[in-house]
């Protein structure tokens, strides 16, 4: 698949603390995320409100913000840091249900 060149910046949401039916399987999929955007020459940008995990590791990101994850926060974060695209899928259900009420209330087209 062709690199975006279109894109810099990517906010992954990870996937909080750990709960049963979505623990380390998400957090080791946010870890290789972050490892490979950053080798293909993008900018990371991690929000997870779980510290105790491979992910959040400062050496993962660009940016990494252990921070609540809510709608607030992360619309914060999103005019702060301004991305250039929103990767939840690694976040399991809740990276999901934030990035869909993202898009509801017209966050990401700011």
């Amino acid at each position: 698949m062709p690199k975006r060149t279109d894109l810099s910046s990517i906010l992954i949401i990870g996937s909080g603390p750990i709960v049963i039916g979505q623990a380390c399987e998400f957090d080791y999929s946010g870890a290789q995320a972050c490892k490979a955007l950053r080798q293909e020459g993008y900018r990371v940008i991690l929000v997870n409100s779980n510290p105790a995990t491979i992910m959040t590791d400062p050496e993962l990101a660009d940016a990494t913000y252990i921070e609540p994850l809510t709608v607030d926060v992360l619309e914060k974060i999103i005019a702060r840091e301004r991305p250039d695209a929103l990767l939840p899928t690694v976040g399991g259900q809740t990276g999901l249900n934030l990035g869909v009420a993202l898009a509801e209330q017209g966050i990401l087209d700011r």
